[in-house]
């Protein structure tokens, strides 16, 4: 007697980044967003430290801690100079940072390109900007699209192609909103916070206002549960 296919689910869960990479090219990719609950990630002024909770952010190390990369864009650089490495929960290696940075407008001192194991991409060949980048220990590539941003597509293939299998994503509502728009997001991690923040403050997503309902972005809910004060909700994309 022969039985097959015998907890396949859960054999790819436990390899999702695995087969995603093997079978489209692409590492798994997990954004994660923290946001009031009125959807707010973030004031008007770009300030969002912190809207949730320490567990929450313990939580969120997790998500680290388990991916090969964790991306980030240049508006988080900017607004919150983040370090993006693991520090809550014990890890043995660090993930690679990527910075998206179109024009390489990153600062120097900027705390994502400490410590090495750091990639900016880029979509300008500007060769002052990228010796000193590389001057610092950052690895540097220049892959621009039509628009004259980094082509995303191209970008999450090439980290596929050096073997890594899952993609961490922090960052601001202009590069989440870009990601979905390509489909290049697979799972969403969403931390909300029981508070209120208002109209002025920044949405999770930079997305153009839809003309039908037939145009929404379908998700599936996988997990809710509550991580301290906060309420965390993992969901996936329909395809």
């Amino acid at each position: 007697a022969v039985e097959f296919g015998l907890l396949d689910e859960e054999a790819r869960e436990l390899n999702i980044g695995f087969f995603a990479r093997h079978t489209r090219g692409r590492p798994w990719v997990r954004l994660k967003v923290a946001a009031s609950l009125d959807g707010r990630t973030a004031l008007a002024n770009g300030k969002s430290q912190w809207i949730t909770h320490a567990e929450a952010r313990q939580d969120g190390h997790h998500f680290r801690a388990r991916a090969c990369v964790v991306l980030t864009g240049i508006g988080t650089v900017r607004d919150d100079n983040p370090q993006l490495t693991v520090r809550d929960v014990a890890t043995t290696r660090q993930p690679l940072r990527v910075l998206v940075d179109s024009r390489f407008e990153v600062a120097l001192d900027a705390k994502v390109l400490t410590g090495g194991n750091v990639l900016v991409a880029g979509a300008i060949d500007d060769a002052a900007k990228i010796q000193a980048l590389k001057s610092i220990g950052a690895e540097v590539l220049v892959m621009p699209n039509a628009h004259g941003k980094v082509e995303l597509p191209d970008l999450l293939t090439e980290l596929g192609r050096r073997g890594w299998n899952e993609i961490h994503v922090e960052a601001g509502n202009k590069l989440n909103g870009s990601l979905i728009r390509e489909g290049l997001i697979d799972e969403i991690v969403a931390y909300l916070a029981p508070s209120l923040i208002g109209d002025a403050g920044q949405g999770m997503f930079n997305l153009p206002a839809l003309q039908s309902l037939d145009e929404q972005v379908r998700l599936t809910i996988r997990d809710v549960r509550m991580v301290g004060p906060d309420v965390r909700m993992i969901a996936r994309v329909v395809r």
